[in-house]
């Protein structure tokens, strides 16, 4: 395949193993832990000691995000005494980006041997009892625009990845999950720490009132726009999951409501409590054995 399909469309096994073996030349570290950072949460990558900064443009195929809060850097380093790999920034399907290119970072980390992956973002709060700057653990994700066949998976199966059929009745790894519980605990963040399901929608406006009122009745606690796409390519790539959704802004829900959600909003609010997320993060990284 040659480069120009690759960037216009999802990239073969050979293009990512180039693209994973070039970053790898780049630093002496093989992380085993990938960490995705959502809107306004890139700060956690200030935290990366001996860190190296590669920006994505400079990676030939990978996506190029151009949402701001999004800086698009690839971080690699050492956290809490751990290699890390971690991205400021990501893209999305609302850019114009098939979801097979919002796979490619993910594979990408597969093959750079990363086995466990930290997916962070900034989500509207669906659920009544969630408040603007609550940290929500994600338990499972309601793939909305899988619906409408927006999937990372669809398309040749490549085995060297996962299998065609992968399960995703366990998405979000019990044990991570639980890990941060008890974290969260240990460090006062239990009036604000949550446990619940998100849902994606493609964007870019954000959500009606009649889509929000349909969301909470399937079960959605929390939506946002990212996220799905690289849990179900890591998953199918066998890697552990670990999803953590800011609560940003609440929905509206009450028709002609004079309420407008904004992305201005998104990013205030992330400044506000990334600190807690980064700690949070910091710690389980710090408490993992790999």
């Amino acid at each position: 395949m040659a480069a120009s399909e690759c960037t216009l469309n999802h990239c073969t096994y050979d293009d990512l193993k180039k693209a994973a073996d070039s970053i790898l030349s780049k630093t002496k570290y093989r992380p085993k832990i990938g960490i995705i950072c959502g809107s306004g949460l890139g700060h956690l990558g200030e935290l990366v000691e001996d860190r190296i900064a590669i920006p994505y443009k400079d990676i030939p195929i990978f996506p190029i995000s151009t949402v701001p809060g999004h800086e698009g850097k690839l971080i690699i380093g050492t956290l809490e005494g751990k290699a890390v790999v971690l991205m400021q920034g990501r893209s999305h399907t609302y850019e114009g980006y098939p979801t097979q290119k919002i796979a490619v970072p993910v594979r990408t980390m597969k093959l750079m041997g990363v086995e466990i992956l930290f997916v962070t973002n900034a989500a509207g709060g669906i659920n009544p009892g969630y408040a603007v700057g609550d940290l929500m653990i994600i338990k499972d994700h309601i793939n909305i625009a899988g619906f409408a066949g927006i999937n990372p998976l669809i398309g040749p199966n490549d085995d060297r990845f996962g299998v065609r059929f992968p399960p995703m009745s366990n998405a979000y790894d019990i044990e991570l999950r639980n890990l941060a519980k008890k974290l969260g605990k240990e460090m006062g963040f239990e009036s604000f720490l949550r446990e619940g399901v998100y849902s994606m929608l493609v964007g870019p406006n954000f959500e009606t009132v009649s889509e929000c009122l349909l969301l909470r009745k399937l079960g959605s606690d929390a939506t946002g726009m990212s996220t799905v796409p690289e849990v179900l390519t890591a998953k199918h790539a066998g890697m552990r999951v670990f999803g953590m959704s800011l609560i940003t802004n609440k929905v509206v829900s009450e028709y002609d409501s004079e309420v407008m959600a904004s992305h201005e909003e998104v990013l205030e609010t992330g400044k506000k409590r990334s600190e807690d997320l980064q700690a949070l993060v910091s710690a389980m990284v710090k408490n993992l054995k790999v």
